[in-house]
């Protein structure tokens, strides 16, 4: 008898693997875009399985929040209705994509295969994952990154302004 979280794992990989195939092969970007959300989504419960509470919910703010936003603004704002026609590949393409998804499929494969031989996954201590764990682990081992990245941040955002009131 199959317990609840294998239920539960079972329909977010299938919601992850339908929504994904359906960003890549909707020729609706906008039904493409939605999709992509879900599938964000779906990752997040993922890390919620993992017992990463503070990497689900910033999966779900960030990406599947802002990152969606803005990808559905571009979407509407380039006024996409639907997908460009496909131009014909040169002859690398056609031989060279079927040979590196083999060779991708085969690795993954054989990633597979190692991967259930050697040992599980070890969790260092109880609160593994959580914001109070995170917080602590940023603001103490990581602070000098912490603050190098939150300057070039602003620095980022001063050059854009600067960029976009050239053209205005």
């Amino acid at each position: 008898m199959a317990t609840l979280e294998t239920v539960a794992f079972v329909l977010l990989a299938t919601l992850a693997v339908v929504s994904a195939l359906m960003v890549v092969f909707h020729r609706s970007p906008v039904i493409s875009a939605l999709s992509l959300a879900f599938n964000l989504v779906s990752i997040a419960g993922f890390y919620l399985f993992l017992n990463a509470q503070f990497i689900a919910l910033l999966q779900v703010i960030v990406y599947a929040g802002a990152i969606m936003v803005l990808v559905l603004f571009v979407i509407m704002l380039l006024s996409i209705t639907t997908e460009q026609g496909l131009h014909r590949s040169g002859r690398v393409q056609r031989v060279a994509a079927p040979l590196l998804s083999a060779a991708c499929a085969g690795v993954l494969v054989f990633a597979v295969a190692r991967g259930s031989e050697g040992e599980a996954f070890v969790v260092s201590s109880a609160d593994f994952g959580t914001v109070r764990q995170v917080g602590l682990e940023l603001f103490s081992t990581y602070f000098y990154a912490f603050e190098a990245i939150s300057l070039l941040l602003v620095v980022a955002m001063i050059g854009a302004v600067l960029l976009a009131k050239k053209r205005l």
